[in-house]
């Protein structure tokens, strides 16, 4: 049989999925998931027990941190001294832990992060309370295990004399499992076990009214007993942590905000160049410093603010868009009976007080056993000095040592134990005093025999000395609460106000879709002419919006979509640049065009709606709030079918009359009520019946019957028409006439169709487009006074081939 042969063939799913679910458990149970009864992680475990071994207890001097790495190191944990170190550090600061375990002596880092010194640098020894998670353990109250190289032995867990894993919690990964267990107030935790031992029917509840949630040792304001009492009923739960901040009021009409707490496990130096980035950055006026004042008397963290700038404000921002607020997830996993799983609060302290029952028994039955050899011991000395002299004789006539003891067991009935310690007895315990002070101790062991069964024998008992004892340690080590808790959680709004300097601007957008925002400043200083905006050759000036920084546009486009653009988010240029595409600004798609722009203040504005007119005459009106939104990309503003697109889109604030005008010179006035409120994505209504090849080129507002209509045509033909003439009719109907379309041989053409109609009150001028590129100008005052049904006059030396494409009205 050739070497080959003797293997076995091996599949790599299998070799892989066996390794890997070995690494797995090995992570899970002696690494990173603490166990639930003294909540330590084996690291943690490992380094408090080499310390107490050796003795590095709080009576005795600190002792050098390398010292220890190694003791933990070549004992009980064949890992790397930095993650030992680590694990110690961890235990040894006090804006991580409750309650420090790990009394610590040098540099051990700060809440800027950073690093605790090397390990042969610092010092340390064991925190008095961390004496309580060991007390008794040798006394048998915990398991023991061999540890790796089998020439020592390790306690499985500690006897932990206070519930640990709430007080100090926890975060860990490992494979496939997480924890994240925040510290709690030692104060309330140990009272909620005593009410459960009390009453073990308890509810979540009555324990939450003890333990009202965690108490985090950076202090702040939690934020969320919703998210509290979930993370105690499912061990899941998320809560917002704040910092504890105030706003102070300075000299010379200045204020700063301080902040004097921050939430667990932020970085204080992050979070201070955080806020000073916002300021270098200019992402809201008003910050003029940011400095950290933190010492020997604590955190302070001062955010000083320019004259009259808003404080609520800026702090609503900093809270928003910094760590000074963080989200907090509960994620309660721990090791119960070598198991990963997730506990609610109930589930913790009844583990917590299952495991407190097992110590006091075990601690119980040993120190029994020590009792009831004293006692064994103590009757056979009171017995032996009773009956002094044939003791004494019986020993004498002994040969040696052993004859002695048998002679003792023989003649007098002393066990072998007894007989042992009448030889070893000094001769000076022979007076009267001794003699008593022995009887005195037989009746004091014999007490403590009886207390000692008696906890053994009754349960009520056992408790009795758990809530006794943990009491105790609640009296000498509990602290005020460091956190306080707030029910509801406080919305965050950062008004536009704090984050963009108010200034009136102008926008403007060409056809060929080129944006710019412009100050007032350099429109003056370029000239103050309109004609004189940068554009380039051939491209022409469609919106020009005199608006404010602090405003929104919504923009509208044939397709039924739409974009909000805040004005501060559009690009600032002088007024003779050209600008930027538009499409670097919002997603615009490359078929869409813009159809209008609407400047929009405060969309929560009462009674003002939006009122889309289609070109085959389709309306539809939506509440402006409707239109409010924080996306960036193209939002349904209309539903548009595929053979029509959106015309126009007006901003109504109620009670107005429509006017919409065809291309075959039909129009039809209507009132603004007819068309109901209705969804953003709906299709609207019929606003006009129109004949097959015609569509709608003009909607307009009417407020009353004073001034005239307008109706221009592709060759500049142009009248005005008296509005009394139109009549308000229904919706929907086919209108009246209010251009008459010349065309035949005989008869001079006045244009294929009308290009668009105004409503006239006051004279104004329009900027017609040309299809030649050129750009005319004209009053409306030039357009004659004429009937509904006439054919108008040309207002416009055209070409044969020239043609009106586009007119624009700039307010």
């Amino acid at each position: 049989m050739s070497t080959l042969e003797q293997f076995l063939p091996a599949f790599l799913e299998e070799v892989v999925g066996d390794r890997f679910g070995r690494y797995s458990k090995y992570i899970i149970q002696d690494r990173a998931i603490p166990d639930v009864r003294d909540g330590l992680k084996p690291v943690q475990r490992r380094i408090l027990y080499a310390m107490y071994d050796a003795g590095n207890t709080p009576d005795k001097p600190y002792r050098k941190s390398a010292k220890t790495v190694g003791d933990v190191m070549g004992n009980y944990h064949p890992h790397g001294d930095s993650s030992i170190y680590e694990g110690m550090v961890r235990m040894a600061q006090p804006w991580k832990m409750g309650h420090v375990l790990v009394d610590g002596h040098g540099n051990w880092g700060s809440l800027d992060d950073d690093p605790a010194a090397a390990m042969r640098y610092t010092e340390a020894r064991l925190s008095e309370i961390a004496m309580e998670l060991l007390r008794d353990i040798e006394k048998r109250t915990v398991q023991f295990k061999d540890n790796f190289d089998n020439t020592t032995k390790e306690p499985v867990v500690l006897p932990a004399r206070f519930p640990n894993l709430l007080v100090n919690g926890v975060s860990g990964i490992s494979s496939g499992f997480a924890t994240e267990i925040p510290t709690h107030n030692l104060r309330e935790v140990i009272n909620a076990c005593i009410a459960l031992i009390d009453k073990p029917e308890s509810t979540l509840e009555e324990l939450m009214s003890i333990v009202r949630g965690p108490d985090f040792p950076t202090g702040g304001i939690i934020m969320g007993s919703e998210g509290i009492r979930e993370a105690y009923r499912t061990g899941r739960g998320r809560i917002y942590h704040r910092s504890r901040t105030s706003i102070e009021d300075q000299r010379g009409g200045r204020q700063t905000i301080v902040i004097t707490e921050i939430p667990y496990q932020v970085v204080k130096s992050r979070l201070v160049t955080a806020m000073e980035n916002i300021r270098l950055e200019k992402k809201i006026e008003g910050i003029s410093e940011v400095r950290d004042e933190s010492g020997r008397e604590g955190l302070r963290i001062v955010v000083e603010l320019k004259k009259d700038a808003d404080a609520q404000g800026i702090l609503a921002y900093l809270l928003k868009k910094t760590d000074l607020q963080v989200a907090y997830n509960f994620n309660m996993v721990a090791i119960v009976n070598k198991t990963p799983k997730q506990l609610g609060l109930v589930e913790m302290l009844e583990a917590y007080i299952a495991h407190q029952k097992e110590v006091v028994t075990h601690r119980s039955r040993f120190e029994l056993e020590k009792a009831e050899d004293r006692a064994h011991v103590l009757e056979g000395l009171v017995k032996a000095l009773n009956i002094l002299d044939e003791v004494i004789a019986a020993i004498k006539a002994s040969k040696n040592r052993q004859d002695a003891q048998n002679n003792l067991v023989a003649k007098f009935g002393f066990t072998e134990r007894q007989a042992d310690a009448i030889l070893t007895l000094q001769l000076y315990r022979l007076t009267n005093l001794e003699i008593h002070s022995l009887e005195k101790e037989l009746k004091e062991v014999q007490k403590t025999i009886a207390y000692l069964q008696g906890i053994l024998g009754s349960e009520k008992k056992l408790l009795a000395v758990i809530k006794d004892e943990i009491a105790q340690i609640r009296d000498k080590y509990g602290i005020d609460r460091r956190s306080s808790i707030q029910d509801e959680i406080e919305e965050l709004k950062v008004n536009l106000e704090v984050m963009v300097t108010a200034e009136d601007v102008f926008v403007t957008l060409s056809n060929e879709g080129y944006i710019k925002r412009t100050g007032k400043l350099s429109f003056i200083r370029s000239g103050g002419e309109i004609d004189k905006t940068g554009m380039k050759e051939r491209d022409y000036l469609r919106y020009l919006l005199d608006v404010n920084t602090l405003e929104n546009l919504l923009i509208f486009t044939q397709k039924g979509q739409y974009f909000l653009l805040p004005v501060h988010q559009i690009p600032e240029y002088k007024w003779k640049d050209n600008g930027t595409a538009i499409v670097n600004v919002i997603p615009i798609p490359k078929d869409d065009r813009i159809v209008h722009v609407i400047p929009v203040k405060d969309f929560e504005d009462p009674g003002k709606s939006l009122v889309f007119v289609t070109r085959r005459g389709q309306v539809k009106r939506t509440e402006l709030k409707e239109y409010a939104t924080n996306r960036s990309i193209g939002i349904v503003a209309c539903k548009v079918s595929d053979q029509d697109a959106v015309q126009n889109v007006l901003l109504s604030t109620g009670g107005k009359e429509l006017l919409l005008v065809t291309k075959q010179g039909m129009a039809i006035r209507f009132k603004e009520d007819e068309v109901n409120p209705m969804g953003r994505a709906a299709g609207g209504v019929r606003g006009i019946q129109l004949k097959e090849d015609d569509e709608v080129v003009a909607s307009e507002w009417v407020d009353g019957d004073e001034g005239e209509v307008l109706v221009v045509s592709d060759t500049a033909y142009a009248k005005r028409s008296l509005m009394v003439d139109y009549p308000t009719q229904g919706r929907g109907g086919k209108g009246i006439f209010t251009f008459e379309i010349k065309e035949g041989k005989r008869v001079r053409p006045n244009g294929t169709g009308l290009k668009s109609a105004f409503v006239v009150k006051e004279p104004f001028e329009l900027t017609a487009i040309l299809s030649t590129g050129e750009r005319a100008v004209f009053s409306t005052e030039q357009a004659p006074i004429e009937d509904r049904k006439t054919s108008g006059k040309q207002i416009l030396p055209l070409g044969k081939t020239d043609s009106i494409t586009e007119l624009i009205k700039f307010v």
